[in-house]
């Protein structure tokens, strides 16, 4: 029966309630929205927010949402249902002003049945009220982040989340497709259905089929399996993503009442501490990249090929895994995975009895666990690209038995919905034992106020971590912890990579979220030891709120503000810790962890801003990494020294300007998988040759820009879906006018939309940036901004982007 996209033509406003206007409280305008939306992104920002550091200074605040929705008469007994994929946050669902459902948690799916309170033959007023207020650690945003859809049923169907396949067995020849498929009977009489399946490949031809009747007394549901039989079946793999569909179709003698389309993938999964993780019987070493939920300038919002992008710029960039740190992920992004072959491992929750936010979940918690779990596993069972449950990360309780009841809890729950998957924790040992650990932080932090500085703390810090996370205490307690999972997740865990392939012979071990800098050892150990199976980094793509965790800052010349933990306070903006950047720009980062996972031969040149060499380092914390860029165009600093650093997996690296020769530097010499070089800026050429045994492998260049300033802008795609998922992705650059960026020239770029389309959001990579995202101008940053267009129905969308000094430029989208 009709599943349709209900995204289109909302309301939302700043919510007051009917006392609060009585008292005199103004009511905001409502503002039409289309869904996917962030209700947070285009409030104004504030200095003097309290713990505003951790949103990237953005307020919460309490937000409701309306639409209309007309029904016919003649649909009067039917079943409707409004599915969430997620609303941010302590939802609650009116129709007709009566509360229809809720749901806590601000990122599980959820199904409200509207029917009951329906006026059928005339129109209804749906509304969703939601609220964010300090119970984040990182920006949450909040609103109607994900997808909405209506769907509608006869009395008697096929269930809301009524579908699960697995596939059991699988050899050469053929593979078992075995499905779950819960009726429902809302019929006044006993019925006899017929449930048809269908198995369909990639290019829609039949490859299986099965037929059986179902008798359900009234009221009540039954479960039918259909099994069926692939001959020579496509496996889905991360090279090669073939996805099946099960149609199905629920018959009450000659009627069709409902019908469902469920796709899924053929694949195996086995994982010991011998041959570490396996698919399909081929080891899989995990390239994994933590990441958070929102989309940088597009906000907390969800919105189809925003997901889509992220994986396609995390998969070109080296990855095969995604951890949803620290909740569950969307079902748009899971759709992606899918297709594009992307292993996940999907998150529940970041808290569970003891908060970390003055206003979390963890007071929720007890009470609301089991359905949020309940939630996750409904909306991933059928997806191929889900590997991992991950029932928390870095609980503290994890260092206590009373911690490790509710662990056995969580981890019984996953597998008595899902056995077929692998259950894991980010289990953090120093976070386990606190207790011990604080009052010794306490006096390294009042050894640095008293003159060693931050970057003495956390180098101390850095050497301590190590002692602590293999400590007894730390083994001890943690111990039971472990148990309960099928895969030790390991937070900032490495140093018990080894001794624990003695200690417990039988644990299998992925490192659930490392630092970007300790990459080659990490790596290293993944690749020397079956039993550790991948490694996440933190963080893939960087991410609004927890700001200024990984920028680095200097001592002389800073701009007097004062630092908040890492924050440097406002306008800091995002994490500064990323592989990627909020734009979805790779930096350096990226490029340096392709050569260590062994996946480009080309060198990488990075250069060293001049104007901050030599300069006192303030703050760079372990999640930071340096701020040079890949550019040879350094208008300013003629004569001036320059470091260059090359990333390659090479012997050793020469480095030319103008052809001749900078000198020669061995690979590893001081840093693994890094040459250094000074030399001194002129305007030219700059070429790094890498060789291995004295042969050449490799080569890179970095040209200096012309005079000439061009902006240029250049969509992702020129064709475009006319509904809610789909967007397009424009990068304005300032160029030479020959591809090569001004780095230096930034200047603020205008952008109007005309046509089909609106502009949804307007930004750069900056994680230090005041601007609004919101709004029609937006200054780039080391040359490069981003434009996001969204269609509004079919036709031609122009976006038309002016800056000073450059001819404005036009791209031209369809909609269709």
């Amino acid at each position: 029966m009709p599943r349709i996209d209900f995204n289109r033509d909302w309301a939302c406003r700043t919510k007051v309630t009917a006392f609060q206007e009585l008292g005199g409280g103004a009511a905001s305008d409502w503002e039409p929205v289309t869904l996917p939306h962030d209700a947070v992104i285009s409030q104004p920002r504030r200095p003097t927010l309290e713990h505003g550091e951790t949103t990237g200074w953005y307020p919460g605040g309490a937000f409701e949402y309306r639409k209309t929705l007309a029904v016919d008469e003649a649909d009067r007994g039917d079943r409707f249902f409004l599915e969430f994929d997620g609303v941010y946050r302590d939802a609650m669902v009116y129709v007709n002003g009566a509360l229809a459902g809720r749901h806590a948690y601000g990122y599980s799916r959820f199904v409200v049945r509207i029917d009951p309170f329906l006026s059928f033959g005339s129109d209804n007023e749906i509304r969703v009220e939601c609220r964010a207020h300090q119970d984040s650690r990182w920006y949450s945003g909040a609103g109607i982040h994900r997808d909405v859809h209506l769907i509608t049923k006869s009395p008697g169907h096929i269930a809301v989340d009524g579908v699960a396949v697995t596939t059991p067995d699988i050899d050469g020849q053929r593979a078992v497709v075995a499905a779950a498929v819960e009726v429902v009977n809302g019929n006044p009489t006993t019925t006899t259905f017929t449930l048809t399946a269908v198995l369909e490949d990639a290019h829609g031809a039949e490859v299986a089929s099965d037929r059986a009747p179902v008798t359900v007394f009234p009221g009540e549901r039954a479960t039918v399996r259909p099994r069926l039989y692939v001959p020579e079946p496509a496996l889905w793999s991360v090279d090669s993503p073939s996805l099946y569909s099960l149609r199905l179709e629920l018959c009450d003698g000659d009627e069709v009442v409902d019908e469902e389309r469920t796709t899924f993938g053929i694949r195996s999964l086995r994982v010991d501490p011998q041959h570490g993780l396996r698919i399909n019987g081929e080891v899989v070493k995990l390239r994994g990249a933590c990441i958070h939920a929102d989309n940088g300038p597009l906000g907390a919002a969800a919105i189809g090929r925003a997901e889509e992008r992220r994986v396609e710029r995390l998969k070109e960039a080296g990855f095969n895994a995604i951890r949803s740190a620290h909740n569950p992920i969307s079902s748009a992004m899971l759709e992606a995975c899918d297709r594009l072959g992307m292993l996940v491992m999907d998150e529940t929750f970041d808290m569970w009895t003891s908060g970390k936010s003055d206003f979390d979940p963890a007071f929720q918690f007890e009470d609301w666990w089991e359905r949020d779990v309940e939630a996750m596993v409904a909306k991933d069972i059928n997806h191929p690209s889900v590997v991992f449950y991950s029932i928390g990360n870095e609980i503290p309780e994890a260092g206590s038995p009373f911690g490790a009841v509710w662990g056995r809890r969580l981890a019984e729950k996953v597998r008595s919905l899902d056995g077929t998957r692998l259950v894991t924790n980010g289990i953090n040992p120093f976070v386990g034992i606190l207790d011990v650990v604080l009052p010794h932080m306490r006096q390294q932090r009042e050894a640095a106020e008293s003159g060693g500085g931050v970057n003495t703390m956390m180098a101390d810090f850095g050497q301590m971590m190590g002692k602590i996370q293999t400590s007894q205490p730390a083994t001890e307690r943690t111990e039971e912890s472990f148990a309960v999972l099928d895969v030790a997740g390991m937070n900032y865990a490495d140093a018990r990579y080894e001794p624990d392939r003695e200690l417990f012979p039988n644990r299998v071990i992925v490192g659930s979220e490392t630092w970007p800098a300790q990459i080659p050892g990490n790596w290293a150990l993944v690749m020397a030891h079956p039993h550790v199976i991948g490694d996440f980094t933190w963080t893939g793509w960087d991410y609004l709120g927890e700001s200024g965790i990984g920028v680095v800052r200097y001592a002389a010349g800073e701009d007097g503000r004062k630092l908040r933990g890492f924050s440097g306070g406002h306008p800091d903006l995002t994490a500064g810790t990323g592989d990627i950047d909020i734009t979805g720009h790779r930096l350096p980062v990226s490029y340096f962890r392709e050569v260590v996972f062994g996946l480009r031969s080309q060198p990488y040149a990075v250069v060293g801003r001049p104007e901050n060499l030599d300069r006192e380092i303030a703050v760079a914390t372990p999640w930071a990494w340096t701020d040079g860029i890949a550019s040879w165009t350094w208008e300013g600093s003629e004569g001036a020294p320059v470091a260059v650093e090359v990333y390659s997996a090479a012997d050793e690296v020469e480095l030319l300007l103008d052809g001749e020769s900078v000198g020669r530097s061995a690979v590893g010499a001081d840093k693994p998988f890094r040459a250094d070089f000074r030399t001194t800026y002129r305007p030219g050429e700059l070429t790094a040759v890498s060789y291995a045994g004295g042969v050449e492998t490799g080569r890179c260049t970095l040209s200096t820009a012309g005079d000439d300033l061009v902006l240029t802008a250049v969509a992702d795609r020129a064709e475009l879906s006319a509904d809610t998922r789909d967007l397009a992705f424009v990068d304005l650059v300032l160029t030479d006018g020959n591809g090569r960026v001004h780095n230096g020239r930034d200047r603020s770029v205008t952008v109007t939309v005309d046509g089909s389309g609106v502009l949804q959001a307007l930004g750069n990579g900056n994680p230090v940036n005041p601007e609004a995202f919101t709004e029609d101008n937006h200054r780039t940053f080391d040359g490069r901004a981003l434009a996001v267009v969204r269609p509004t129905g079919p036709g031609d969308i122009a976006l038309n982007a002016k800056a000073e000094g450059c001819d404005p430029v036009t791209v031209t989208l369809r909609a269709r």
